[in-house]
């Protein structure tokens, strides 16, 4: 059986659990998990997604009760428990990454003290960086405007006054 493309916009981080064989129903034909959950009414995607962020065991339970509710499933042939304890270790561990309470207690704490020392760095050079621009911007003196009016003046042509021949 070849895999199906993931149309969920959860991705495809769940597939080797979701493609992963439960076993067999009663009619002789390859049961997934994708199959089983589609036949129980039951967003695949979604289940994954809740399952990996349950605790291991609590999300065995939970994905036992699933096979064992499944209409002439693999329930009969071997245990549910067993078959959900195999599936789950396929999913990836999403509790795992998630903060705890203690830590988020801990928010303000610092994780790692070098990123620190590297913002701290970064800002004193900043506050260098602009100090000296101020102090070099306000030691140069203003050019006063009528220097600046008379170098002008002074380069221009002089204007020769042509006598009125009516005069």
């Amino acid at each position: 059986m070849t895999r199906a493309v993931s149309v969920s916009l959860l991705g495809s981080e769940f597939d080797d659990f979701l493609y992963a064989p439960v076993g067999e129903d009663g009619n002789g034909m390859r049961l997934s998990v994708l199959s089983a959950l589609a036949r129980l009414d039951v967003d695949p995607w979604q289940e994954a997604a809740k399952l990996a962020r349950l605790p291991g065991k609590t999300a065995i339970e939970r994905l036992a009760s699933l096979i064992a509710a499944l209409p002439d499933g693999p329930s009969a042939q071997r245990d549910a428990g067993t078959i959900a304890a195999r599936l789950i270790a396929l999913l990836p561990r999403v509790a795992s990454t998630m903060p705890s309470r203690e830590t988020l207690r801990g928010v303000g704490a610092v994780a790692n003290p070098q990123a620190v020392r590297y913002a701290i760095y970064c800002a004193i050079v900043i506050a260098v960086v602009l100090g000296a621009q101020y102090i070099f911007a306000s030691r140069q003196p203003p050019a006063p405007a009528d220097k600046a009016h008379a170098q002008v003046s002074s380069t221009a042509s002089p204007r020769v006054l042509a006598a009125d021949p009516g005069q």
